[in-house]
């Protein structure tokens, strides 16, 4: 029998090889009973192997995302509290600045901070970007005009940049392309758990006004900076490599079980080693046209969830009358329910491995939640449509991701897919940080309008992009198309 290099080992013959050491067996003479003992034993490794995998890194993931989210969290709070007037931001557009100035700084370190979470590896990478997050928030309680907070706000967006694209990245490395939407739901379900339960810690630091010399949104700034320190330093042990180097991670995965863990994605799609890095073979791919489709998607889909994260309390006090103190607590419920849609969404887009239809789903959820929030006056139903809307938006975070992940291949193109979409997700955030006008309370007519129109457009890209993705399997099956450049790689849509 020729020997087979670890690299050109299937799944199969990995998880054999450590089940069955120094036999040579000929699986088609075994009969029924011992194939489907083997059988089984290989699913067992595999699902033994996927749950230290969702224990360790959706864990994590959905935690440090959350960081993100708390910025918004913190600073949409703190904007119905003195912070404003405190720091002179209450005049013209200095509060939508303050918001979209740290995307602008995100966008544009992006791509640099994915790249080095492949460089460096994800352990050093995102422990590092978490501590000076942690430490850059811990200096925004102290700003005393609001220059010094456009300032630190263009630090946290470089410090941040790279979290969202680099973890989006990396959980693609990790799973077939059949396990991924749960595993980025349980990232965002994470993420908005955290985010909601925020609002609430935010109420309660609220109440410390006066405490220690400091104000309440100062104390807000303080918690969640020492939070993110700590994060960081927790990172840095928590955090698992790349599967091929998985064994090297602390206290997680064997070097058998790391070989098992990359050829099973080797077998899904072929692609588990990255070639050595060269800014060519990283920028090559912008030449696909599916990228900018993904990059539209995104675009759309961030109006909403930036007007929304960082506007809710706002809609809330302004729109439908709370005070300030249970504007912020009332801005928690919604993002709870949200974990909701985006688990059951994506336990059926991976069992039917259904992704534009998923998508489509939520984008009517959300119109209905929107046409609730601005089409009539009763409070109790306007505050359902922000349940609707926001378990709509959330849920299809996690479809989108997974509908950009399934039909690329590649480590590097994965790499600069994940920075651009998240480059243009940051730009629409932009744009969505200008929608929500206060002068229109309590409609906010233009933030609807543009919510709604925006969600319409996602139907009408996903539509098209079904359409080629099938014409193209339609080829590929016929022997007329490669695929992506990978022989018997078919899109999912």
């Amino acid at each position: 029998m020729a020997k087979v290099s670890d690299d050109e080992r299937t799944t199969d013959q990995v998880i054999e090889e450590e089940i069955f050491p120094g036999e040579v067996r000929d699986v088609e003479n075994e009969d029924t009973e011992e194939e489907q003992d083997t059988l089984d034993a290989k699913r067992a490794i595999e699902r033994r192997i996927r749950l230290k995998v969702d224990l360790r890194l959706c864990s994590i993931a959905g935690i440090l995302c959350s960081l993100d989210l708390l910025d918004s969290g913190v600073i949409s709070s703190a904007s119905v509290t003195s912070m404003l007037s405190d720091l002179h931001l209450d005049q013209g557009n200095r509060y939508s600045v303050s918001i979209f100035i740290f995307t602008i700084a995100a966008i544009a370190f992006q791509l640099p901070s994915t790249i080095a979470v492949r460089t460096f590896g994800p352990r050093i990478w995102f422990s590092f970007i978490t501590c000076c997050f942690g430490i850059i928030t811990l200096c925004t309680a102290f700003v005393q005009t609001w220059k010094q907070m456009i300032a630190l706000r263009i630090l946290l967006g470089i410090s941040m940049s790279g979290v969202y694209p680099g973890l989006t990245y990396l959980i693609s490395t990790w799973y077939t392309r059949k396990e991924q939407q749960l595993r980025f739901a349980l990232m965002q379900s994470g993420e908005v758990i955290v985010l909601a339960t925020g609002s609430i810690v935010n109420f309660g630091l609220n109440q410390l006004h006066g405490k220690g010399g400091l104000k309440g949104w100062q104390w807000m700034f303080v918690v969640q900076g020492a939070i993110a320190v700590f994060m960081g330093i927790i990172t840095y042990f928590w955090m698992v490599d790349f599967p091929e180097n998985a064994h090297q991670s602390l206290w997680f995965l064997t070097p058998e079980e790391s070989k098992i863990a990359a050829a099973r994605i080797e077998k899904d799609r072929g692609d588990v080693q990255a070639e050595p890095f060269a800014w060519k073979k990283v920028l090559v791919h912008a030449k696909d046209f599916k990228v900018y489709g993904f990059c539209v998607l995104y675009f759309l889909q961030n109006l909403v969830s930036t007007s929304l994260s960082y506007f809710l309390p706002i809609i809330l006090q302004g729109g439908m009358g709370f005070s300030s103190s249970k504007s912020i607590l009332l801005s928690a419920p919604p993002y709870y329910y949200a974990v909701l849609p985006a688990i059951l969404s994506s336990l059926v887009g991976d069992y039917y491995q259904l992704r534009g239809p998923i998508i489509v789903f939520n984008c009517l959820s959300l119109i209905i939640g929107f046409c609730m929030l601005g089409f009539t006056d009763q409070v109790t139903v306007r505050y359902i449509g922000t349940f609707l809307a926001t378990g709509a938006y959330v849920a299809n975070w996690a479809a989108m991701a997974t509908y950009q992940a399934n039909n690329i291949t590649g480590q590097w193109k994965r790499v600069f897919v994940a920075a651009t979409v998240t480059a243009f997700n940051g730009a629409g955030g932009i744009a969505g940080s200008f929608i929500v006008r206060q002068p229109e309370a309590p409609r906010y007519m233009t933030a609807i309008w543009v919510s709604i129109g925006s969600h319409v457009m996602i139907i009408g890209v996903v539509v098209g992009f079904s359409l080629y993705f099938y014409m193209a399997n339609r080829r590929q099956r016929r022997g007329l198309k490669v695929i992506e450049g990978t022989q018997g790689f078919r899109f999912t849509y």
